[in-house]
């Protein structure tokens, strides 16, 4: 939709949406606003003139960016609030949010607002925006918006306040889905709590969803964080048979669990049971073997790794392959 009755042609009308955006930008942002707006802007182009308008302070322009973004197809990212620092009041960005086209356009900047302030660790102000969100009544909130606040709250221990926003969700008519399920049991899991863990299966398994690949992901680290190595091959095996697929972290960390127990020989038959398949992840997982073993002056060892990898054509790393070098290759 253009912000002109009856644009000439593209370029023209978005030259022209530009200069109204960026009328009080900063020297950089006017030097920008003399360059051609390209006919298919990208939301890392966005991103730059919407964090320009925020550091001069012109929210003004950085609504219609926002609006116009959308618009555009270019959906918002966790650079779009990048001049959100710790000291930064949301006082007046908050209003300026509200009024932004409804929809999708005001949710997804919400929405991206409360994941900076999550990663700045300023939970307290992704839910005084989550209050705002719900005092709109023009979309829906869904779990999604959420997953930043659960998460830094499990990051920073703090598992009985998580519960808290998982019980504001319930009260705002929010159903838990099986990722915010997946965010307690990766905390409990990686703590090795593994009797909390067995309750949030429990209520996955009431709430009527499935183990994905993190659910998975998330039961192997925490059998490798107990000492459980056997287990953890269990929950792999499981995975092969159900056809799910796996993530790196779970290869990584049964890698790692396997080499802690002096299990080499199993480990290298584990790496080439999963190779063959992705060359990428061939990369990695031939290349993560390689450096524990190294770790562990298991030079022999690591250097038939490394040899099979240059035989399979597989990137190292530069720690790598001057370790390759330095023994004789």
């Amino acid at each position: 939709m253009s912000f002109l009755p009856k644009p000439l042609n593209k370029t023209l009308n978005s030259l022209s949406i530009l200069a109204s955006a960026l009328r009080h930008f900063t020297a950089q942002s006017a030097t920008a606003a003399s360059k051609p707006f390209p006919d298919d802007p990208t939301s890392a182009y966005y991103d730059e003139l919407a964090t320009a308008a925020g550091n001069s302070g012109d929210l003004d322009a950085f609504r219609d960016l926002l609006n116009k973004r959308i618009e555009d197809g270019c959906f918002n990212t966790k650079r779009t609030f990048k001049f959100l620092t710790n000291t930064s009041s949301i006082n007046d960005l908050i209003p300026t949010l509200s009024n932004l086209n409804p929809g999708v356009t005001r949710k997804s900047a919400f929405d991206s607002l409360v994941n900076r302030l999550c990663r700045l660790n300023r939970v307290d102000d992704a839910l005084r925006v989550v209050e705002t969100m719900v005092r709109d009544g023009t979309f829906s909130i869904t779990a999604s918006t959420f997953y930043p606040i659960i998460n830094i709250l499990n990051h920073n221990k703090s598992v009985h306040r998580a519960r808290c926003v998982v019980d504001l969700m319930a009260g705002l008519g929010v159903r838990r889905d099986l990722t915010v399920h997946n965010l307690f049991l990766m905390t409990h899991c990686s703590a090795g709590d593994m009797a909390a863990a067995a309750e949030v299966l429990r209520e996955i398994e009431g709430d009527g969803f499935f183990a994905d690949s993190r659910t998975f992901d998330a039961l192997v680290i925490g059998a490798c964080k107990t000492g459980k190595v056997e287990g953890a091959m269990v929950l792999v095996r499981r995975m092969v048979d159900d056809g799910v697929p796996m993530l790196y972290s779970t290869h990584m960390f049964v890698i790692g669990a396997l080499l802690e127990k002096g299990c080499f020989e199993q480990t290298v038959k584990y790496v080439k049971c999963f190779g063959g398949k992705d060359k990428a992840l061939d990369a990695d997982i031939y290349g993560c073997l390689a450096s524990k073993l190294a770790k562990l002056k298991r030079v022999k060892e690591a250097m038939m790794v490394l040899e099979e990898m240059k035989q399979r054509g597989l990137s190292m790393g530069d720690k790598l392959k001057s370790f390759y070098e330095r023994n004789g290759a």
